[in-house]
């Protein structure tokens, strides 16, 4: 069955007129309300990362200054990222919820989590907040996979519209753990050229797909498939993690390249099959952009309605 993790106290973290705003989540929950999907999933209780979990990514010092700055009352970071009273509890929240997810579906019958949760993530580097993100719920989702649960290796698919630079700076010399991009490219953050494809033990696992404003939808998904078919096959992953972002999509104000919804149903379905071909199924997706709330709470209906259909659907032998 799939997971889910989401919960009311993910509304705290209060942005005021920000893009990446409490009403992103509002949506969503009265989607799956309304939907009725809330009940085809395990709903699981929210926790809390303990330190151990986030010093795998982040030093010390980078947590103690979120901490202090939301414990005398909330302030900006930078233009773009903020944090209220209660924006430490609802990050360490949504990491200690991807790190559950992930003992969850590594000891249990358990195949597959979406967690649907905030602040993002992929944008934040070990030391430094940016790009709305706090910590990097991801990055410390595969450390765990691979220091506590003892996996050898993780791919990590990021289709947001915006380059995961905190998840390749995490991971750009690790040769455990494949990251793999398909983004928007010249835009923000600026990283995420193909030419980045690693340093030292890492070279090679960093995999870019830098996509031009203006590619096809059709263009968009062959070169995504061909690109990821060929990182997972060299990967061979014991887990795949997907930092799903939805501001790819045509109308989202912040990004587009021009998807639709039902693109999101088929990036989703190539992802299970990789998941599928080399571990079993074992797969979490991670919420990160999407700032049209209507479409966005469209876009993780589908994306969820995917995830069930992967999950009652028999496993493809791996080879």
């Amino acid at each position: 069955m799939t997971l889910l993790y989401t919960d009311e106290k993910f509304l705290l973290h209060e942005t005021g007129e920000h893009p990446e705003c409490s009403a992103r989540l509002e949506h969503i929950h009265r989607m799956l309300d309304q939907s009725g999907l809330k009940n085809q999933t395990k709903q699981t209780d929210v926790v809390r990362a303990n330190d151990e979990d986030l010093l795998r990514v982040h030093p010390q010092a980078h947590l103690n200054s979120i901490q202090k700055l939301a414990d005398n009352g909330g302030g900006r970071i930078d233009s773009d990222t903020v944090v209220s009273a209660d924006s430490a509890d609802v990050a360490w929240l949504a990491a200690g919820s991807t790190v559950d997810a992930v003992k969850r579906v590594l000891e249990n019958e358990d195949r597959q989590a979406l967690c649907l949760v905030r602040p993002p993530g992929h944008h934040a580097v070990p030391d430094r907040a940016m790009g709305f993100c706090l910590l990097s719920n991801i990055a410390i989702a595969a450390r765990t996979a691979l220091q506590r649960h003892k996996l050898d290796r993780v791919l990590v698919v990021d289709w947001d519209v915006h380059h995961g630079n905190g998840t390749q700076d995490v991971f750009y010399e690790d040769e455990q753990v494949s990251f793999f991009s398909a983004h928007r490219y010249p835009f923000y953050p600026g990283t995420g050229r193909k030419s980045e494809t690693g340093r030292g033990a890492g070279l090679g696992t960093t995999v870019n797909l830098p996509l031009e404003f203006g590619v096809s939808r059709k263009d968009y998904l062959t070169a995504f498939e061909n690109a990821l078919t060929a990182a997972a096959d060299r990967c061979k992953p014991d887990l795949v993690l997907i930092s799903a972002g939805f501001d790819a999509h045509a109308e989202d104000p912040i990004g587009s390249l021009g998807l639709q919804t039902d693109d999101f149903a088929e990036l989703t379905k190539l992802v299970g099959q990789v998941a599928a071909t080399h571990c079993e199924g074992r797969l979490i997706s991670l919420l990160e952009g999407g700032y049209n709330v209507e479409r966005l709470a469209d876009c993780v209906q589908i994306h969820l309605e995917t995830l069930l259909s992967l999950d009652a659907s028999p496993l493809t032998p791996s080879p």
